[in-house]
């Protein structure tokens, strides 16, 4: 069970999320609710899990419910990072009936979706745990949602990448290719920190291991990404960096054969899929 993350429901980021989501949902009424029930009704619902996997949005689940509700009363059974099996009630909700409703569909979105990533990213995570080799997302995460995303692979036990364009220099093929290669890349970077006063790491994504070496020709640097490399290469390329910077593999890795990179010795493994194509949890909402 991990627990090495914050709550974020009551941040600016989560509750503009929040809003927007809610406005975008009710528009102008639920008229289904306000032509059948009546507006003073109170009724109780609970939240089934209908999959084994890691709970995560729990916290944001609440916050969407004393939103249109700040009367209900809510009991949690687990919390965020919890393992769950089919079949368990993460909470009771007691509330306004017309609010229950008008929160359903969003909270299943969010916390399906948050809880397919968790749980994926767990058994990525728990897969390579013999090695000191780390789990990372990539920014193939949903448009405006990459704070939630990027928070449920904290919750399955993974670490987070750069969040953005802004707080890393990331060197991929396309950069290295208009910039004229490898070396002049890196030194256009080093530069540019310099004279814009930047703090920032610089990664540089290789192909091959030629442009290893010319990485490392450059240094320092903080990382170098093994693009697309076969588990044997990445041990090679490891053994030719031996520590001067960091490294990571990309591309090609699954679940499958995660643990056979994560053995070649490479710090970090970034996956795309844990955001990209996730498989959301089966979670229901059930009013009483």
């Amino acid at each position: 069970m991990n627990k090495n993350f914050k709550d974020i429901s009551d941040t600016d980021e989560v509750l503009q999320i929040i809003e927007q989501a809610l406005r975008e949902d009710i528009g102008n009424g639920d008229h289904s609710s306000l032509s059948s029930i009546e507006k003073d009704r109170i009724s109780q619902a609970r939240l089934i899990f209908k999959d084994n996997g890691i709970v995560a949005g729990l916290n944001i689940a609440y916050k969407i419910l004393e939103i249109n509700d700040p009367n209900c009363t809510i009991n949690a059974y687990f919390s965020d990072g919890d393992y769950l099996k089919k079949g368990d009630i993460a909470f009771d909700v007691v509330g306004n009936a017309q609010a229950l409703l008008r929160s359903e569909r969003l909270l299943l979105n969010i916390m399906q979706r948050l809880s397919g990533i968790a749980s994926v990213t767990n058994v990525a995570a728990n897969k390579i745990k013999a090695y000191k080799t780390k789990v990372l997302d990539t920014r193939k995460t949903t448009p405006n949602l990459r704070v939630l995303e990027k928070w449920a692979v904290l919750v399955g036990g993974g670490i987070n990448h750069r969040f953005g364009l802004f707080d890393m220099v990331m060197l991929k093929d396309n950069h290295i290719d208009v910039a004229g290669g490898i070396v002049p890349a890196i030194q256009k970077a080093k530069q540019y920190l310099i004279e814009n006063d930047l703090d920032l790491g610089i990664e540089v994504e290789t192909r091959n291991l030629e442009e290893v070496k010319q990485a490392l020709s450059v240094l320092p640097i903080q990382r170098i990404m093994l693009d697309n490399f076969n588990p044997d290469l990445v041990k090679e390329a490891v053994e030719l960096i031996n520590g001067q910077c960091e490294t990571e593999a990309s591309g090609g890795i699954t679940l499958d054969n995660i643990e056979d990179y994560a053995a070649a010795g490479v710090d970090f493994i970034s996956l795309g899929m844990l955001t990209h194509s996730v498989k959301s949890l089966d979670i229901s909402f059930k009013i009483k």
